[in-house]
């Protein structure tokens, strides 16, 4: 399953550390990946995942969601 999330706030290679390390350690999250060009993470998960964790494991990490597909 794959998810994206759209997130504002990331503005340089630590912010995207910052959101990476946030989501991978997430159990059932399998790939991530944060482009800061494209404002957004797109996730591999192994298992389904409630978008409202998703959403705070990047509030938590000092970012915003705008929108989780």
């Amino acid at each position: 399953m794959e998810k994206i999330i759209y997130i504002e706030g990331m503005a340089c290679g630590h912010c995207k550390t910052a959101v990476e390390k946030a989501l991978g350690a997430l159990d059932g999250v399998s790939k991530v990946e944060v482009s800061l060009e494209e404002k957004l993470a797109k996730l591999i998960l192994d298992k389904n995942l409630d978008d409202a964790i998703l959403k705070n494991a990047v509030e938590e990490a000092g970012y915003e969601v705008v929108e989780i597909k």
